[in-house]
């Protein structure tokens, strides 16, 4: 293995490590904002499930290492420096307290430094992976917004006549069965995109003859994401699970059901969505069914401008790295 190879495995699971980092509030956020769970106990929770949610499926991996960029346009330095701009970016918004998509940073990233690579040739781009990815960008929170919405909907007519002592005691222990379903497909689709990345990275060294995972790459990828969930943003657990919208445990297995439903549909389909993406829109879903003034839609519009700016800005980053690598 040169050290070029070596350098692109470890900056990509130091992504796949702050990209756990930013989306341990995920599964989480709302489990510890309405204190059905201490925040050690969920993060240790969603940390183990995150390590299996892993290990389960490889469509999204398959996708990310050969459905989006032409395999032969793609170096070990193209892949670093696309890793460093989505590590560097994702640990950022970490810090400013923002849920952003690690999905969108890494795919900006490779899209960027891909090109610089080929001398800006639109052709080395797999246009119907990427159109795939942009539009499950723009699909997967309005799904959960609707689901997260009718299930809040559907529930309230259902208990409506019970106590309210009656509907914490039923729905706090489903709120954490609720949390540990996000917490599985989370692993099920985010850590399978640096598992795609570390194998493209090995196919175009010639180390493996084809886009098939090695067990040692999911497992190196299961144990990064579960250790950055173990390490849990903080401040994006209070934006999502206080800042955005009144969660109760009704609410809270509400949006987590609708957001974890998605994301076991799109793992299944190979399609990588943003875990961030929908939780976010299920929170705003059961918020507006609760009340829509119990929704701080300032808080939403800045999180929108992150999703927004995060493939330009990674894709832009990378690129400028590309051409200072070269």
């Amino acid at each position: 293995m040169t050290w070029m190879l070596f350098a692109v495995i470890v900056m990509a699971l130091l992504f796949d490590f702050v990209n756990g980092w930013n989306d341990s509030a995920n599964a989480i956020a709302t489990v510890v904002s309405t204190r059905v769970l201490s925040p050690l106990v969920a993060i240790i929770y969603a940390a183990i499930l995150n390590f299996f949610g892993a290990l389960i499926s490889e469509r999204v991996a398959e996708t990310i290492g050969g459905g989006l960029v032409d395999a032969s346009a793609v170096t070990p330095n193209v892949i670093l420096t696309a890793m460093i701009a989505a590590a560097g970016w994702v640990a950022w918004c970490t810090i400013l307290g923002l849920p952003i998509s690690g999905s969108h940073a890494l795919i900006g990233g490779l899209i960027g430094s891909t090109l610089v690579h080929s001398s800006m040739s639109w052709d080395c781009l797999q246009w119907a992976g990427i159109n795939k990815v942009i539009l499950a960008m723009f699909v997967s929170p309005v799904l959960g917004f609707i689901g997260g919405f009718v299930l809040l909907v559907l529930i309230y007519w259902t208990t409506y006549r019970m106590t309210r002592k009656t509907v914490m005691a039923i729905f706090k222990p489903l709120q954490i069965l609720s949390s540990g379903f996000v917490a599985l497909t989370h692993g099920m689709n985010d850590a399978q995109k640096v598992m795609g990345v570390i194998t493209l990275a090995l196919f175009t060294s010639g180390k493996i003859n084809s886009i098939n995972v090695p067990v040692w790459v999911k497992l190196l990828c299961a144990v990064a994401m579960a250790l950055g969930t173990a390490a849990g943003g903080w401040k994006v657990i209070r934006t999502l699970g206080t800042k955005l919208a009144h969660i109760r445990p009704v609410e809270g297995f509400a949006a987590e059901t609708a957001a974890g439903l998605v994301l076991s549909i799109a793992a299944a389909i190979g399609v990588p969505v943003s875990t961030t993406h929908t939780i976010t829109g299920s929170i705003l879903g059961v918020g507006s069914a609760y009340r829509a003034r119990a929704v701080k839609w300032g808080i939403g519009k800045k999180i929108i401008y992150a999703w927004v700016f995060t493939l330009p800005v990674t894709a832009i980053i990378s690129g400028i790295l590309g051409f200072i690598f070269r």
